[in-house]
């Protein structure tokens, strides 16, 4: 169903994405629209209102789906029914970085739980949590974040934590992420490249545990988005995306060039297309800090042509 709202269904594809890859059936699974589709992160967009006023905004600017970092202190019922008169989906939300602390702030120190040795109690509280939160608002994945640690004592940590996680999830029908996080804006991160999540991920053994692949992590951390895309696709349950090196919206590569230098990045013109050629059809997560925190002053790229590969 809610491949059917995002328009995701298509005749004899394969489409990756949400929750893994799905074979889908023949005829009468029609494809609905080939344009690239965009979920507004609420984490970083609209951050001067309440949540679910957030998500009317997003409605209003024609974004296709909405995700989130922390809604805990929102009232569930009031992000229901946002939800309801947009007719936007909720892709997903992630667990708290510490517990019992529903700050957002990281006053604490922390950056998730998950691969901490001696806090498995509060990382399976968080956990818990966020697939409540989920349930009822019908969200499909939570990224479960492993926190600042490092060693192989934090390995076997996050790999039981997530076979808790998954098992969790799984009973109805739940999605887990887990995303590596780049040095520079995560110093001490636990998960730092694509190949170690990909080595996780073997490790726990749950086909309701994807890769979150943020694009301007990737970016800083591996260099080369697009084979580093083409290396995971098999894995990837959702793609997020903004600019290097300062973390904005996506501008076309001509104002890039003469703008910004060579280090300004990635070419999303290009790299949209390449996503649709690889035969993802999820909305792509719009994670940026628009400047000067306006948000409705940098959509002008959401109605650009350019970026919605065919």
């Amino acid at each position: 169903e809610i491949c059917r709202k995002l328009g995701i269904l298509s005749n004899n594809a394969r489409i990756t994405g949400l929750i893994g890859p799905l074979e889908l059936m023949p005829e009468e699974e029609r494809f609905i629209n080939l344009m690239t589709k965009f979920s507004a992160n609420l984490g970083f967009l609209w951050t001067d209102r309440p949540l679910a006023d957030a998500i009317r905004a997003a409605g209003s600017a024609g974004f296709d789906a909405v995700e989130c970092h922390w809604p805990y202190d929102e009232p569930v019922d009031d992000v229901r029914a946002a939800l309801a008169e947009t007719g936007l989906v909720m892709l997903g939300l992630n667990t708290l970085r510490d517990y019992p602390s529903t700050d957002s702030n990281m006053a604490s120190g922390e950056a998730g739980l998950a691969a901490l040795p001696g806090r498995e109690p509060d990382a399976r509280a968080t956990i818990d949590m966020a697939l409540s939160y989920a349930r009822q608002i019908n969200a499909g994945y939570i990224h479960v974040m492993a926190g600042n640690a490092e060693g192989p004592e934090a390995k076997a940590c996050f790999i039981e934590n997530l076979r808790y996680a998954t098992k969790k999830a799984a009973a109805d029908g739940r999605t887990i992420m887990i995303e590596p996080l780049n040095a520079f804006d995560a110093p001490g991160y636990f998960l730092r490249t694509t190949a170690a999540a990909r080595r996780i991920i073997s490790a726990v053994g749950a086909r309701n545990l994807r890769l979150m692949f943020d694009c301007y992590h990737v970016a800083r951390t591996e260099g080369d988005v697009a084979g580093c895309l083409n290396r995971m696709i098999d894995i990837i349950g959702h793609i997020q995306f903004s600019m290097m090196p300062d973390r904005g919206p996506p501008c076309p590569a001509t104002h890039q060039d003469q703008t910004f230098g060579p280090d300004y990045g990635p070419d999303y013109e290009m790299l949209f297309q390449h996503i649709a050629d690889l035969g993802y059809t999820a909305p792509l997560g719009a994670e940026y800090r628009p400047t000067g925190g306006d948000t409705d002053a940098s959509l002008g790229w959401v109605s650009d042509a350019q970026f919605r590969a065919r």
